[in-house]
């Protein structure tokens, strides 16, 4: 059963790029720290990711190699100031309430609540559910209701809410050995930020302050940021928590595990855990090397940049297992460490968690027939999987 599950996620991985499973899977070499042609530093050791993730002084989100340095070019350089200047910090710990374990709950029943009660009934009445379809339409509710995106009520609309966050997103590929944009990559991507944030301005004027563009507004952002923060939201947001939901309910399949996790439903958050541990939706991460600092005996220099392998360095503990319990080298490094850890985790948990408690609620065991992988996109995701109770 763990082969069949492996042998899926190395198929999602290499529909992505087919070089992707690859460079993973070789990436248990780098161990703690290699220097890779054309890439630069390389780690898959869980400890020296984390130790770089929390060296603000020597690593950086801003320069060549870093993400930061990527959206700067579309959105402006007033993202510097927001993504490792000053005004990080006070935006994390302005907003971080709003993203509490207990509000992301509360966000997840009221947002998707009836949506997933619609899917439970179709599944109970014998139908077939695509499970990545649907986490996509899930998703795209759950921005639409962030950012206050006026949407009609129906899946149409938040699947093309969440298409735009991926047409965004997927200006990325390829950036795995320079985060340098071409000119005509970052024209398109403004115009396409312009089509998502065309609404944001009345939104930002009239959302209350528990809001997420009510607190910007609050903490005296200006418009521009405001709109640009919802770009990034979306684009953080989008694939990756759509690929983990339906990823996780695969691998509980394939597993076998929703058995155990039928019989035993207060482990689901230990599923919610594993999920996102095996899958690591966002399999990279990268830094750029802002002072001259040795680690583990390497000299990094000034210029340089660093790939975090996030994938393998979680999956080195082993596949998915619902008993493999907490684990402290890795701790949650799928969602990154240090000041840049994923603001939105508590949502991402709490939509995985909402997916998985419909099909346990149904009071049956789930099987997948005819999965697809998507092809060529940013984040390893299924292109369609399809389940139905036995």
């Amino acid at each position: 059963m763990m082969d069949t599950a492996r042998r899926h996620e190395f198929r999602v991985l290499a529909a992505a790029h087919p070089q992707l499973p690859v460079l993973l899977t070789a990436g248990r070499l780098a161990r703690r720290l290699r220097r890779v042609p054309r890439i630069g530093w390389v780690t898959s050791d869980p400890l020296t990711a984390r130790r770089i993730l929390n060296d603000p002084v020597h690593f950086t989100l801003l320069g060549e190699g870093g993400v930061g340095h990527l959206w700067a070019q579309v959105l402006g350089d007033w993202v510097n100031e927001i993504f490792d200047g000053p005004g990080h910090h006070q935006l994390r710990t302005r907003t971080r309430d709003l993203f509490t374990d207990e509000n992301a709950r509360a966000l997840t029943d009221r947002v998707l609540g009836p949506r997933l009660a619609l899917a439970g009934e179709q599944l109970r009445a014998g139908a077939t559910v695509d499970v990545a379809d649907l986490a996509r339409v899930l998703v795209g509710r759950i921005v639409a209701d962030l950012l206050h995106l006026p949407a009609p009520e129906h899946d149409d609309a938040y699947r093309k809410i969440f298409a735009i966050g991926e047409e965004l997103a997927s200006l990325a590929l390829g950036t795995t050995a320079s985060t340098h944009l071409a000119p005509q990559t970052v024209a398109r991507a403004k115009a396409i930020v312009a089509r998502l944030t065309v609404n944001i301005a009345d939104a930002w004027r009239s959302a209350p302050p528990e809001t997420v563009l009510g607190r910007c507004r609050e903490l005296g952002l200006p418009q521009q940021q405001a709109e640009g923060l919802a770009t990034l939201l979306m684009v953080a947001g989008t694939e990756t928590a759509a690929s983990a939901m339906a990823r996780t309910v695969a691998l509980l399949h394939d597993t076998g595990a929703q058995h155990r996790l039928r019989a035993a439903p207060d482990r689901l958050p230990d599923a919610v855990r594993e999920g996102l541990r095996v899958t690591t939706p966002a399999p990279l991460i990268g830094r750029a090397i802002a002072a001259d600092v040795t680690i583990d005996g390497r000299l990094l220099r000034a210029g340089e940049r660093v790939l975090m392998l996030t994938w393998t360095a979680n999956n080195a503990a082993g596949g998915f297992d619902l008993d493999r319990g907490y684990q402290p080298d890795q701790r949650q490094l799928w969602f990154g460490a240090g000041r840049h850890l994923c603001l939105g985790a508590p949502v991402a948990r709490a939509e995985i968690a909402g997916l998985l408690r419909m099909l346990l609620d149904t009071g049956r065991a789930w099987e997948i027939r005819g999965r697809r992988y998507r092809r060529g996109v940013l984040v390893p995701s299924y292109a369609a999987l399809p389940v139905r109770l036995n």
